[in-house]
C-alpha cells in the first residue's frame, strides 16, 4: 500500500534547499503550496522502470505572466527534487484561465511565449509539460491553446487543443483555432497522448454531444501509452465526483492510464477545485491531490488504488465560496471587506465566509437598524460578529430615513406609502456601506442569494450594492443547509437566525413569504427553469401549480435588467446568472 504524506519542499533528495512554500508571484507574496510525495515500498520483483509523474496543481493569476512563470519554475524544481520523471502543469498555466480578451492585447501572447522560452531554458533532463497560448499563422482564429513539452533547455514539442468549448461559461472559439489532428509525443521513452481539458471529456458527461471526434480515441489508436490532460476545469456542485467517474470510465474503456492535472484558485466568477488525479488503466485512482488548494505531488500508476475522496456537498460549497472570496480580494488588490449584517441568514453566511477567507480582523460587519428592525435581529447581528471575531458597528439609519421621506413629502403628498419608502431603507444602507468602503478601502460584499436575484426580490443600489456578490449563485434552501453544516460542531451562526422566518424588515411584521412563494417551492421551479431550461408548460407538467410557475417565470424575465447591474458573483451551480447565462434585457419572448 502507498502512503501519501505532506512534506516540506526541503526534501532529503534536494540538492538545493527551497523555501517551504516555494511558489511566489511577482508581488513577492507566497502562495501556500504543500508537497505530497508518494512513498512506495521496495519491490524486488519489479523488472521495469515505471515513470513517476509530478503534478503542479497551481493557482495562476490571469495576466500575471511573470508571477505564473516563477510559480511554474519553482514547482518544476521541487517536483524534480521529489523524484518526478515527468512534470505536468494546468491548462494555460502561463496566462491564467480564462485570459479572455487579454489575448487580443498586442503584446500579451508574445510575452507569454517569452515566459515559455525562459521556462524551457531552465529545464533539465526531466520533461515539463506547460500550458500556454500560441500564435496561429494562417486563416482562422488568431491563437492556439497549447501544451509545450520542455526538456534540456529547449521546446521539444507543441500540442494544441482540439475541442474548443463554446457553451456555459466557455467562449474559446472566440480566440483559438482548433487543432486539426492529434498524435502521441514520445517523452522519456513513453508515448504520451497529450490533451487539454475539454479534449478528454466524453459525451456522456457533457451537456450534449458537441464534437464529431474523440482526441483520446485517436491517440490510443496511434499507440499512446499514457493519456495526459492539462486542465482548467471550473467547479460546480457535484462536478469533482462526475469528473472522477468520467476519467475512470475512459481509462477502463481504452485500457490506458490517465494523468489529469487541474488548476486551483479563483479568477473572477470561476472557482477551480484542483482534485488532480492519477487513474490506472483499470479506472481506479492511484493518487488524488487535495481540493481547493495548491499542491505538488509525485506518483506512478503502480501505486495501490486509493479511496476516492468524496466531500459533503455543503463542505465543497463552503470551500468554493471561501476560495472565491479570498482570491477575488487578493487578485484585485483588496485587503478588507465590509458588509451589512441584518440578523438574517444570508448576511450571516456571507460574514462567516468572509471571516474564514480574509481573517476576522479584516472584516467589518455593520448593522443599520430602522424602526422596523426587531431587537432580535440587532442582537443576532452583534452575537454573530462577536462569535466570528469580526469588527462590528451599529449605525442607525432611522434619522436619515426620516430626513429623506421629509425631503420628498411635498412631491408624494396624497399618495400612500409603498415599496418606494421600503426601498429607501436598503438604499440608505448601501450608501452607508459605500461611504465606509470609500473612507477605509474596504470592498463591499453584497449578501443576496440566487432565489432573490432570480425573481428581483432585491433593491438596485441598495442590498445589491457591492463589489462581489458572494452567494448570488446559492439558492435559499441551500443557504439553510449550508448554515446547518457550518453549525455542525458548535454554534457559529446564531440558531435564532436560522430558525426565524426570513424577512427584509422594511415594514411592520414583514415576511418574505408575503411576496414570494415558499422557498421549498420557489427553488425547485427556478432549478427547472434557469438551470435545466424547461418551458413553463414543461414545469407545470411536473406537478407544480400553473399560476405559481407563470408568476415566477414572469419575474425572472422582467428582472433581467437588475441582474445586468449586479456585482459579479461566484459560480457554484451548473448555470449561474451572469457569465454562464446570457439573456437579452429588451425582449418579448415568452414560453
Amino acid at each position: 500500500m502507498f502512503v501519501i504524506r505532506k512534506s516540506s519542499l526541503n526534501s532529503t533528495r534536494s540538492k538545493t534547499p527551497l523555501p517551504e512554500d516555494a511558489v511566489r508571484g511577482t508581488d513577492g507574496e507566497r502562495q501556500r503550496c504543500p508537497v505530497y510525495s508518494v512513498v512506495q515500498p521496495f519491490n524486488k520483483f519489479r523488472k521495469t522502470r515505471v515513470m513517476k509523474i509530478g503534478f503542479a496543481q497551481l493557482n495562476p493569476t490571469v495576466g500575471d505572466l511573470e508571477g505564473n512563470g516563477n510559480a511554474l519554475l519553482h514547482a518544476y524544481r521541487a517536483l524534480v527534487d521529489q523524484g518526478a520523471e515527468l512534470v505536468l502543469s494546468p491548462e494555460l498555466a502561463i496566462t491564467g484561465y480564462p485570459p479572455l480578451d487579454l489575448l487580443f492585447k498586442s503584446k500579451f501572447v508574445a510575452q507569454n511565449l517569452t515566459v515559455l522560452e525562459t521556462l524551457a531554458a531552465a529545464t533539465g533532463s526531466v520533461p515539463f509539460v506547460v500550458g500556454y497560448a500560441d500564435i496561429h499563422v494562417g486563416t482562422g482564429k488568431p491563437f492556439l491553446n497549447g501544451a509545450a513539452v520542455l526538456q534540456n533547455g529547449r521546446i521539444l514539442a507543441r500540442v494544441f487543443k482540439s475541442r474548443l468549448p463554446t457553451y456555459d461559461v466557455f467562449d474559446e472559439d472566440r480566440y483559438f483555432q482548433s487543432s486539426p489532428s492529434t498524435a502521441p509525443v514520445t517523452v522519456a521513452g513513453k508515448r504520451l497522448g497529450i490533451t487539454l481539458c475539454e479534449d478528454i471529456w466524453t459525451d456522456e458527461f457533457l451537456p450534449r454531444s458537441f464534437y464529431a471526434k474523440s482526441p483520446v480515441e485517436a491517440l490510443v489508436e496511434q499507440g499512446a501509452e499514457i493519456i495526459v490532460n492539462l486542465s482548467a476545469s471550473p467547479f460546480t456542485l457535484g462536478k469533482p465526483e462526475r469528473r472522477l467517474q468520467m476519467l475512470g470510465d475512459l481509462a477502463r474503456k481504452h485500457a490506458v492510464p490517465i494523468a489529469y492535472c487541474n488548476c486551483t484558485g479563483a479568477n473572477d466568477q470561476l472557482v477551480f477545485d484542483g482534485n488532480s488525479l492519477l487513474v490506472g488503466a483499470d479506472g481506479r485512482p492511484r493518487l488524488q491531490l487535495p481540493a481547493f488548494e495548491p499542491a505538488l505531488a509525485v506518483g506512478d500508476f503502480t501505486n495501490a488504488p486509493v479511496p476516492a475522496r468524496v466531500s459533503v456537498a455543503e463542505e465543497s460549497l463552503y470551500q468554493a465560496l471561501v476560495l472565491g472570496v479570498r482570491d477575488y480580494m487578493a487578485k484585485c488588490g483588496f485587503r478588507s471587506a465590509v458588509l451589512g449584517l441584518s440578523g438574517g441568514i444570508d448576511s450571516a453566511i456571507v460574514a462567516t465566509i468572509a471571516a474564514e477567507a480574509l481573517g476576522p480582523q479584516n472584516v467589518l460587519g455593520v448593522t443599520m437598524p430602522t424602526q422596523f428592525s426587531s431587537e432580535g435581529s440587532v442582537d443576532d447581528s452583534e452575537q454573530l460578529a462577536r462569535g466570528l471575531g469580526v469588527q462590528f458597528l451599529r449605525i442607525p439609519i432611522q434619522p436619515a430615513f426620516e430626513a429623506f421621506r421629509a425631503q420628498l413629502s411635498e412631491h408624494f403628498a396624497g399618495l400612500p406609502e409603498n415599496e418606494t419608502e421600503e426601498n429607501m431603507q436598503p438604499r440608505l444602507r448601501g450608501m452607508t456601506l459605500m461611504a465606509l468602503s470609500n473612507k477605509f478601502g474596504h470592498l463591499v460584499l453584497s449578501t443576496g442569494n440566487k432565489s432573490e436575484l432570480a425573481v428581483g426580490y432585491c433593491t438596485l443600489y441598495g442590498d445589491m450594492c457591492g463589489g462581489l456578490a458572494v452567494i448570488s449563485d446559492v439558492p435559499k434552501t441551500e443557504i439553510y443547509r449550508l448554515a446547518q453544516w457550518i453549525n455542525r460542531d458548535r454554534e457559529i451562526i446564531p440558531w435564532n437566525t436560522i430558525r426565524k422566518a426570513p424577512s427584509a424588515e422594511l415594514r411592520p411584521d414583514q415576511r418574505d413569504q408575503d411576496t414570494l412563494p415558499p422557498y421549498e417551492i420557489l427553488d425547485p421551479i427556478l432549478q427547472l427553469y434557469v438551470e435545466e431550461q424547461l418551458s413553463t408548460e414543461e414545469i407545470i407538467a411536473r406537478g407544480f401549480d400553473g399560476e405559481t410557475v407563470r408568476w415566477i417565470v414572469r419575474k425572472v424575465i422582467f428582472n433581467e435588467y437588475k441582474r445586468a447591474q449586479a456585482a459579479p458573483g461566484i459560480k457554484v451551480t451548473s448555470r449561474a446568472f451572469g457569465l454562464g447565462r446570457k439573456m437579452p434585457i429588451a425582449q418579448r419572448y415568452r414560453d
